[in-house]
């Protein structure tokens, strides 16, 4: 059963990082400006694009190899929702309430992967065993 869990949590860590990681690098290049442009008529403050960057493709690539899995789920959770809260809150907005839940559903996804770790497949297990 252990080898189906280790099998399992390899998969979630392939499948939930992915949005992050696309959406981060698709901010690098000539989608910051509108970006950092939307991030401020939402009343974010722009200088925090290159730390959501960081998040979003750092962590997103962290989460897939496992590497500190476990503190980047939290911090990605809390990102996630609080994304969810300052962009998607207007239900009567198009598809925000759809978007809404789907950040709060990711977001239940990595706090299933803080609690039970990054799996044997991971650096962290690798890191973390004793020679």
């Amino acid at each position: 059963m252990k080898k189906l869990e280790d099998a399992g949590l390899l998969v979630a860590r392939i499948l939930l990082p992915i949005l992050f990681i696309v959406a981060g690098y698709g901010k690098t290049g000539g989608a910051y400006a509108g970006t950092q442009q939307y991030m401020e008529s939402m009343g974010v403050p722009g200088f925090l694009l290159p730390l959501t960057i960081l998040l979003e493709l750092g962590g997103g690539l962290a989460i897939l190899f496992g590497f500190l899995t476990r503190t980047v789920a939290i911090i990605t959770a809390v990102f996630t929702i609080l994304t969810a809260l300052l962009f998607h809150i207007n239900f009567a907005e198009g598809a925000n309430q759809l978007m809404f839940m789907k950040n709060l559903s990711i977001a239940g996804g990595f706090i299933v992967l803080a609690v039970s770790g990054p799996g044997a497949f991971s650096i962290d297990r690798i890191l973390n065993k004793k020679w």
